[in-house]
């Protein structure tokens, strides 16, 4: 050892010992967004609400989750054994406990059976309760119940859409078909556009019913859906509908003359009463026509003024209450008639806080001694879930690829500017991972032909390595940012998720939503007739693989990442190479696991051992992680979460070209659920 090495290892050994302490940390204590500040050794809500009543003495508190199914005692009435036991039922709901299926099929199958013994137009007298749109939201709906009245005592009427779009869609359907089966003559449930198979599918009931239950409950819930009424006369005066008017209803009769028992087509008579709307301009029309096609939901018809006066001055009513649409305020009530001077058309909405971004209210209206009142409510806490049910590690893997990368390229980073800058004859001009059979991308050059042991060979498939590991950076930067389209998390700035959480990706996260304007009209498209799913699927797979293709230009023109490459490859020129194929990047099926990515990578990053220890035990649990990540979604695709509800891009052969895509997993929501915490 020379002077000057001596000197250098005095300078490294003075450096180590007079090294400033860190600053220690206590790792037990956490400071909240709003500053507060709690230990990590203890739960943030301690309290247990033993009962939904003492929610309100202790809100906030979360309720332990109920892990054990009931038994049949359990879930039967001790008054009568052939009907479920409310009480209990309504309190292991809402602890997110689950039934067995022969009991869930039991409840479906029993409410069914009253529901299919009832007409196509319902017919009920004053006083009654009136509910709009529920969409899953479980806690809402008990919430509902403590504003409307106990069933028990209060006379209810719903218009429909108790599914989709919430992650408690099978809670729901369970208690109000158990509601059915002990009030048959006082609870009267419509049918609505979302009970249907075709939009079940598309949205989250499907995927929802198979995670908490199985098919069988979910093709009993669909079998139930189609002996739901389709409309009601209330007090012989107000039509009540899900959707709206129809170009082929003339009559109450033709109501009554529907067959209801089937899958609701894309037209017709059926189709209207549950997908229609008023326009916009409702009243106030720059159009003679009783009907235009609706654009909005792609099918049916908007209905104006003059068609809603005409059919309720022939039928001799007074009013058309309706639901379908999310209201600011809960409710609507559009153009007094000319004749009677009552709203001509009411729009009722349930669901506070659509969706857990629309920051609108709830309302039911209540009609009683010909005296109509609404009251209307706001949301009540719920338990958090994953869009699409997914599990952590299949929601988290993206992200963890993307830091995975990161953190190799900056180990390799590990040089000075000097260095960087540093050119050599064999380092002039991008290179590019070879594709296979021996040759490159274009504008990269391939090591077909030379000698494996030469040290140019050496050089370029170091340098063609580095540029993979870049190239696998940017594909996983695309898989983090379609899992930022399937939810962010809300920001402490009011509680609201980004705007991109609904539709708009990753470009549009930075963008809040502000209002419930804001949110209807990113939602929009989440309101329309669904495609297919093969046009689904053909849409998503073509849009993953131009994210694929645009991050792959990306990679090959990142100037930081060549010079890394060039750095290496020269500083390395004896690295001994590996036999299997370099890795290479080929769309579509981009990653083939994390395991793939760090056996190649060994044998280049040998020199760095040393460093690399800690992190490869690090990284060992992760090689064996193989869930696919077909759930990943762009709302619904957002669900629909999705946050949710746009479909997201179904991922196929994601962690190995023998994965299939998994059906179960692709996303039909682009909304999320509110954190409970």
């Amino acid at each position: 050892m020379d002077g000057q090495e001596a000197q250098y290892a005095d300078n490294a050994m003075r450096a180590i010992r007079e090294k400033k302490q860190l600053p220690e940390i206590d790792f037990t204590l956490h400071t909240m967004e709003d500053g507060s500040t709690v230990s990590t050794q203890e739960r943030v809500c301690k309290g247990m609400s033993p009962t939904i009543e003492a929610e309100d003495d202790a809100r906030g508190d979360v309720q332990a989750p109920a892990f054990n199914t009931p038994t049949q005692d359990q879930i039967t009435s001790p008054l009568d054994r052939s009907k479920p036991n409310l009480q209990f039922l309504k309190q292991h709901l809402y602890r997110e406990g689950r039934l067995t299926e022969e009991q869930a099929l039991w409840i479906i199958n029993g409410g069914e059976e009253v529901l299919r013994s009832e007409p196509n137009m319902l017919e009920m007298d004053a006083p009654i309760t009136v509910c709009g749109d529920i969409h899953g939201q479980y806690f809402d709906l008990m919430k509902l119940f403590e504003v409307g009245g106990d069933p028990a005592e209060t006379r209810y009427l719903f218009l429909g859409d108790y599914v989709d779009r919430g992650y408690f869609s099978i809670e729901c359907v369970l208690y109000l078909w158990a509601l059915k089966m002990w009030y048959p003559n006082t609870l009267w449930l419509l049918r609505g556009n979302h009970e249907c198979r075709h939009l079940t599918d598309y949205f989250t009931f499907k995927l929802e019913c198979k995670h908490k239950y199985s098919e069988a409950v979910y093709e009993a819930c669909m079998k139930s859906f189609c002996a739901l009424p389709l409309a009601a006369v209330m007090n012989k005066q107000f039509l009540c509908i899900h959707g709206g008017l129809s170009p082929e209803l003339h009559t109450l009769d033709d109501l009554k003359s529907l067959d209801r028992f089937r899958e609701p087509p894309t037209h017709g008579l059926m189709c209207d009463i549950l997908w229609a709307d008023p326009l916009e301009d409702f009243g106030q029309e720059k159009t003679q026509d009783y009907f235009l096609h609706n654009h909005v939901r792609g099918c049916s018809y908007f209905f104006s003024y003059p068609a809603a006066c005409a059919f309720l001055e022939k039928n001799n009513l007074l009013s058309i209450i309706r639901a379908h649409e999310a209201q600011d305020a809960g409710y609507r009530m559009y153009r007094k008639t000319r004749t009677t001077g009552f709203p001509s058309v009411m729009t009722i909405f349930s669901a506070p806080n659509y969706l857990d971004v629309y920051n609108n209210k709830a309302a039911v209206l209540k009609y009683e001694n010909n005296v109509m009142n609404i009251r209307q409510f706001n949301c009540t806490p719920h338990p958090y879930w994953l869009p699409n049910f997914m599990d952590v590690f299949t929601w988290s893997l993206p992200f963890v690829g993307e830091k995975i990368t990161d953190m190799l390229i900056a180990i390799l980073n590990t040089c000075s500017k000097e260095e960087l800058e540093e050119e050599t004859p064999s380092s002039s001009g991008p290179a590019s991972p070879p594709l296979p059979g021996g040759t490159t991308s274009a504008g990269g050059k391939g090591t077909e032909g030379m000698d494996p042991d030469s040290v140019e060979f050496k050089r370029r498939a170091i340098k063609n390595k580095i540029l993979a590991i870049g190239r696998l950076s940017r594909v996983f930067q695309v898989l983090r940012e379609e899992s930022e389209r399937v939810t962010e998390l809300k920001t402490a700035s009011g509680g609201r998720l980004p705007a991109g959480t609904l539709m708009l990706g990753a470009e549009g996260i930075k963008q809040a939503i502000n209002s419930f304007e804001d949110a209807r009209k990113v939602d929009l498209q989440n309101e329309r007739l669904p495609p297919s799913q093969e046009e689904v699927r053909r849409t998503s797979d073509a849009a993953r693989d131009e994210a694929i293709r645009r991050a792959t230009r990306e990679a090959e023109g990142d100037e930081n990442l060549q010079r890394v490459a060039r750095r290496i490859s020269v500083s390395h020129p004896g690295v001994s190479t590996f036999s299997t194929p370099i890795v290479s990047y080929v769309p579509p099926s981009p990653l083939s696991s994390l395991s793939s990515l760090l056996s190649p990578l060994s044998s280049l990053l040998s020199p760095l051992s040393s460093l690399l220890s800690p992190l490869s035990s690090l990284l060992s649990p992760l090689s064996s992680l193989r869930s696919p990540l077909s759930a990943l979604r762009s709302p619904s695709t957002v669900p629909h979460h999705v946050l949710y509800t746009q479909p997201n891009n179904p991922y196929s052969k994601i962690v190995g070209d023998d994965w299939e895509r998994d059906e179960a997993r692709i996303s039909r929501s682009p909304i999320c659920t509110r954190p409970f915490f």
